[in-house]
């Protein structure tokens, strides 16, 4: 509880100064050293938790990870809002690293295990959430925005869900304009930035569905790719795309057209199979960890009772009737 108590009077200094959190690193590097000691497990959770605020705060991803992978592992039965910040920063730490896996499993964990009463924890998690997604390629479900008490808070990210889906580039450049002061606020302008390709793939792998043969200039001007080597940066796009894998098609160079291939049938694929394969391990890895945070009752784990005890307690009871029998006898 001390070091609880020094962690929160910190962070309320800090509030006062926005460098005065990197005056205090520190001072809780010497604490968390301190409850790690003294196997001051919560004190060691919330201290390391300040760390990491502290260093993303700052953007130094690099140190955050490095402190996170030699500080000691959180477990599913600690304490649970400590858990939870712990996932937020570390879903925070694989989306700049690129890990976007990784990154997507630990964002929806922290939301799911928040208390419900912590609303603006969610929403944040949420934000993340939803553009580690569409960096997956994903498209985030609408209920996800719909959910109580979240909706106006949500509402840029999902015109730019929107915008990404439909795969139109300059739909996401007036909603990256619009909404620009909140993506600034919200810390999340550097993942914008690189939603712009995923929003050209999109709009490319539509054009493939659509058209069986397509110019690159058409490409160009239906991507609204508005430089001066526009047919040359479309033809680099498809190229990568078709590299890739996003579409199935060929280029004509000497006639500069795109030509699509005929879709397959994706039953015929494993697609399915990796998509079932996916759920059910989330099923699964949902299952394990709420085995491992149920509470047991104490001396749960005693050891069962040995032969010899068990001989003598039943020595004990027979000698015990014998002798409340003989008392009846006595009354008679």
């Amino acid at each position: 509880m001390f070091w609880l108590l020094g962690c929160i009077r910190i962070t309320r200094m800090s509030m006062n100064s926005p460098t005065a959190l990197l005056k205090f690193v520190g001072t809780l590097l010497g604490l968390h050293r301190m409850a790690t000691l003294h196997h001051d497990e919560l004190g060691q959770e919330t201290l390391l938790n300040l760390l990491l605020r502290n260093y993303l705060h700052y953007n130094l991803y690099d140190q955050a990870e490095k402190l996170r992978s030699k500080a000691p592992r959180f477990e599913a039965h600690s304490n649970q809002q400590q858990f939870c910040r712990y996932l937020f920063y570390l879903g925070k730490i694989r989306t700049i690293q690129l890990e976007y896996t990784d990154a997507k499993e630990s964002l929806l964990q922290a939301a799911r295990k928040a208390p419900t009463a912590a609303r603006g924890f969610r929403i944040q998690c949420n934000k993340w959430a939803i553009l580690v997604r569409l960096l997956l390629g994903e498209i985030p479900e609408r209920t996800v925005f719909m959910q109580k008490g979240m909706k106006a808070a949500l509402t840029p990210y999902f015109e730019l869900t929107n915008a990404v889906r439909v795969g139109d580039l300059e739909v996401f450049r007036a909603v990256a304009e619009k909404f620009g002061s909140t993506f600034s606020a919200d810390r999340t302008s550097n993942l914008i930035v690189r939603l712009r390709h995923n929003v050209i793939r999109t709009g490319l792998r539509n054009i493939s569905i659509s058209y069986s043969r397509i110019s690159l200039a058409d490409i160009a001007k239906k991507l609204r790719l508005d430089t001066k080597t526009a047919v040359a940066d479309a033809e680099s796009i498809v190229a990568k795309a078709i590299r890739d894998g996003a579409i199935d098609a060929t280029i004509d160079h000497a006639n500069g057209w795109v030509v699509s291939k005929e879709t397959g049938d994706v039953y015929s694929t494993n697609e399915p199979q990796a998509a079932f394969n996916s759920r059910i391990a989330f099923c699964l890895n949902m299952h394990n960890e709420a085995v491992k945070a149920l509470r047991f009752p104490p001396n749960s784990h005693k050891e069962k009772e040995s032969a010899e005890k068990r001989r003598e307690r039943l020595q004990q009871e027979e000698e015990l009737a014998k002798h409340m029998a003989e008392e009846e006898d006595d009354d008679f």
